[in-house]
């Protein structure tokens, strides 16, 4: 595979903060292995772990051989990096299934199993930590940084000079040298020469190329990039309801599209950039499109479409698109059903709801008792009765009249009934 010019294509995409010098020159030289750490504390990865991510997805397009090191033994200790107290530790088992989950969506992102020259390949660094022995750590690894050195760095003292009164663990403190020694690790077991990740790495990174220079006599590169912020000052990757997942399980596709859909301007701008595969030209072109017409929201669609899609598949991409459609749009009360239970969930959430028991929908309920008694989303039937003259009140999405009753045939996923008044007035009964 010919090479492309890495370091060339992140700065078009605003994704260099620091690198090394020669970093460039040494990968247009042949294809190098790099490698990038994921914490494997949680099931999932979440977008603001999509940096890194498409760091090591832009390294292998570009011809090189990306490394995903999951820390499992960092993971056991926790980062001092821009954080302000320790992690959760967990055991074994617990990080094995991380680890497997984390690969699975990393796969959407890296070739693991093409057979290429610069297939990916995921390490853990549990492997070969778990029986280094404190004396020989101390001995082999500890002796070749000093203390100085190691306080120098940003991370450590942010902690040490912060307001927390728990400060900072000696436990903490030694993850420079343990990440730094994982670099040495993969520099002699793997040929990797190279390690990135966000700003706030960028001590821990250098830690690395300093044991590779003082222990194995050779050069390790660095590459940072800069960390993500929101225009508005709100930090990226969060939403009310907490971080935004990539296991649709934690986070529904559907809530994924809305996030990057609802991008400001500058933001989306930034974005396409960093978190899809598109090339200078087209973003370029949508960009200009963009800023001619910025009612039609081009960037924000073409941005949620393709992470979307990356992440969930292009089923699910369609499938959250005819979801926002019915929400938006002139739907059917057959696409309502197609609905997933979270899925209508998130479509309407929000949206007040009230039960209504079982037996009593197999009765079937009165249009003008549904509206007003049975759940209070009109405030008497009077107000149901003028309502329903006014032709103004539908159930899932069709136009009912005076006389409907609301029966079996109506539940969605066999326990929803979506009332409307008017186009956004909605109410959700809910069959208990």
């Amino acid at each position: 595979m010919k090479l492309k010019n890495f370091v060339e294509e992140l700065q078009w995409r605003g994704m260099v903060h620091d690198v090394m010098p020669e970093t460039e020159a040494h990968l247009m030289e042949t294809m190098r292995s790099a490698y990038v750490g994921f914490d494997p504390t949680a099931d999932s990865l979440h977008i603001g772990n999509l940096v890194p991510i498409m760091l090591l997805s832009f390294y292998q397009r570009c011809g090189h051989k990306p490394v995903a090191l999951v820390g499992g033994a960092t993971g056991m200790i926790g980062d001092p990096s821009g954080k302000s107290a320790e992690r959760n530790l967990l055991d074994e088992a617990a990080l094995r299934h991380n680890q497997e989950c984390v690969k699975n969506q990393l796969s959407q992102f890296l070739d693991f199993s093409s057979g290429a020259e610069n297939q990916a390949v995921m390490v853990n660094n549990y492997d070969w930590m778990k029986e280094f022995s404190f004396l020989d750590f101390i001995r082999n690894v500890g002796k070749h940084i000093t203390v100085n050195y190691m306080m120098a760095k940003d991370s450590v003292k942010t902690r040490l000079s912060g307001e927390s009164a728990d400060g900072l663990s000696f436990t903490e403190f030694t993850y420079q040298l343990i990440q730094g020694y994982d670099f040495l690790h993969l520099y002699r077991n793997q040929n990797c020469t190279l390690q990135m990740g966000g700003s706030d790495q960028w001590g821990n990174i250098t830690t690395g190329t300093e044991l590779i220079r003082r222990i194995a006599g050779g050069k390790g590169y660095a590459l940072t990039c800069p960390l993500i912020t929101k225009s508005d000052g709100s930090k990226f990757g969060k939403s009310e309801g907490g971080n935004i997942w990539l296991d649709a399980n934690r986070t529904s596709p559907y809530k994924f599209y809305q996030y990057w859909l609802n991008t400001s301007d500058d933001d989306a701008e930034k974005y396409i950039k960093i978190f899809t595969f598109l090339d200078k030209e087209t973003i370029e072109t949508l960009i200009a499109e963009q800023k001619e017409a910025p009612h039609t929201r081009l960037l924000q669609k073409r941005l949620a479409k393709e992470v979307t899609t990356t992440v969930h598949s292009a089923d699910e991409f369609e499938k959250v698109v005819k979801a926002s459609e019915i929400l938006f749009g002139n739907s059917t009360s057959e696409d309502l059903k197609t609905l997933d239970e979270k899925t209508f969930l998130d479509v309407f959430d929000g949206v007040p709801q009230a039960e209504i028991s079982e037996e009593e929908v197999k009765s079937g309920v009165d249009i003008i008792a549904a509206l007003a008694e049975k759940t209070g989303f009109l405030k008497s039937n009077g107000e149901a009765r003028r309502a329903l003259k006014e032709n103004s009140i539908s159930v899932n999405k069709e136009k009912v009249s005076d006389g409907y009753t609301i029966s079996e045939n109506d539940l969605i996923n066999g326990q929803f009934v979506l009332l409307q008044r008017g186009k956004k007035n909605y109410f959700i009964i809910k069959v208990v």
